[in-house]
């Protein structure tokens, strides 16, 4: 049986859609009253009876070279730079199945980007390069999706971004691997993007500018890092929009395969 159906099955009743992503946790003797209930959001570990709780969801712009020029930038000039989303960004797309995920508001101009999740189970500031690797605790495969006319326009503007990037379901996920089950860290694997069948995005993970360990060093020098932090680590060339009908696939070896479908 291959990782994707074993994955399916051993989150059994828990894959009904993306809603049960975000679940209360029981409340501690020792909880302040509070005038409502904020649900904290999780993401299912594969073949295991736990969650992932998600602190912040980091990503890095930029980060393959043909990409960075297709989006008017030099690679070999800029440094590392980083933005976040907020965690009901989070949707998570079951293994085996195809997701629907709505067409967000605003925008007459949808993007997909396929990248590498790495999830952290420790943190710290200033961590070192060869250090960096011991405090990521799995990987997922992801989407970033991105209301592309709207981050122009406030790019032209010289504004936050954020509208483009930081919206509902932006950030669908599939279930987290550790790394142990992965046999390992990633390095030079295939990711890649079909629309409706059609290949879009293909690279591998050795095109990427800055490395997980090189990001997870970079992040601590700006930010403390903490367990439950997650890095989008990036995307090939070749993004472009989608319209409502639209399947993606998104595929990387090691990892089962995520899709949605547009509505």
């Amino acid at each position: 049986m291959d990782l994707e159906k074993r994955t399916a099955l051993k989150l059994g009743a828990l894959t009904i859609g993306a809603s049960w992503a975000l679940r209360p946790e029981p409340a501690e003797a020792n909880t302040p009253a509070t005038p409502f209930i904020i649900k904290p959001t999780y993401i299912p570990i594969a073949n295991r009876n736990e969650m992932f709780p998600v602190r912040r969801i980091y990503c890095i712009g930029r980060n393959y070279a043909a990409h960075a020029r297709e989006m008017g930038s030099d690679p070999t000039r800029e440094p590392p730079f980083f933005f976040q989303k907020p965690t009901d960004a989070i949707q998570f797309v079951a293994p085996g199945s195809v997701t629907d995920h709505p067409y967000p508001s605003l925008t007459k101009n949808y993007h997909y980007e396929v990248e590498l999740v790495a999830a952290l189970k420790s943190g710290g500031k200033n961590i070192p390069i060869n250090q960096a690797l011991e405090h990521v605790f799995g990987y997922a495969l992801g989407l970033d999706m991105t209301r592309r006319d709207l981050q122009r326009a406030m790019g032209d503007e010289k504004k936050p971004w954020e509208i483009g990037k930081s919206f509902d379901n932006s950030a669908p996920i599939g279930p987290l691997h550790t790394v142990s089950q992965l046999g390992g860290h990633f390095t030079k694997e295939t990711i890649s993007l079909a629309v409706n069948g059609q290949q879009k995005q293909r690279a591998t993970l050795a095109h990427m500018i800055w490395s997980v360990a090189e990001q997870i060093s970079k992040l601590s020098e700006a930010n403390e890092l903490f367990p439950g932090d997650i890095i989008y680590s990036g995307t090939p060339e070749n993004v472009g929009p989608v319209v409502r009908g639209d399947v993606i696939l998104c595929k990387l070896e090691r990892l089962p395969d995520l899709s949605i479908k547009i509505i």
